[in-house]
């Protein structure tokens, strides 16, 4: 399944390879490069497809759990101060999402969005420290019974784009989908001091379904 985030993309590199597949077979005359040339283009043509896929997922109902919202390699946990959501002490998860891995960004949590903000700026590579608060990014705080959860989509040195049709009262579920970022990018989750954060450095995430942290319910001891 594609994403609906990526229905242009794939739409015109698939009308791009027709056109340039179908250029070069009428006006190449070696047979060699003509169809080195046509599998070049189905080669791009399949690594768009499958950047902008989209497979379901199995997702934790806990509503204690506070659930990955993207793809790929743990590359940071580590106290932190967050003063735009939290307003103070927390854990942060970075998540590194590499061309290869799903793009596409699902809800840690079941609440209400109580920030959306985008942040131009920088396009380091993304598993650089520094791209958290450099590069271009949103900035998603979810809130759930008096509990907060901030997450940051930072664009990448290749990915340009991020893509999050949100606004502040939307309602989330977690592990729905509610947006991207295109082409290569990294993912920050910041959890309340005090939760138990469940993965570690080098970890691998799998949107919707790994359990970044978890902390206890109101009322209930730690």
């Amino acid at each position: 399944m594609v994403t609906r985030y990526g229905y242009d993309v794939v739409a015109v590199t698939a009308a791009g390879t027709l056109l340039a597949s179908t250029a070069a077979w009428v006006l190449v005359d070696n047979p060699g490069l003509r169809f080195t040339l046509v599998g070049l283009f189905l080669l791009l043509l399949l690594f768009t497809v499958s950047f902008f896929r989209d497979p379901e997922r199995k997702v934790p109902t806990d509503p204690d759990l506070v659930i990955s919202p993207a793809d790929g390699r743990v590359v940071l946990v580590s106290n932190v101060d967050e003063p735009e959501f939290l307003k103070g002490a927390g854990m942060q998860v970075s998540i590194f999402m590499s061309p290869l891995n799903v793009h596409v960004n699902r809800f840690p949590l079941t609440g209400r969005v109580a920030l959306f903000r985008h942040v131009p700026g920088e396009f380091l590579v993304a598993f650089d420290d520094k791209s958290s608060t450099r590069n271009e990014r949103t900035y998603i705080g979810i809130e759930d019974r008096g509990r907060r959860v901030l997450t940051k989509q930072i664009a990448g040195f290749v990915a340009r784009r991020i893509v999050a049709p949100l606004k502040v009262g939307d309602v989330a579920v977690a592990g729905e989908r509610f947006g991207m970022i295109r082409f290569g990018s990294r993912v920050d989750v910041i959890v309340p001091e005090g939760s138990q954060v469940r993965v570690k450095v080098g970890d691998r995430a799998v949107a919707g379904e790994t359990i970044l942290a978890a902390w206890p319910a109101p009322g209930r001891e730690s």
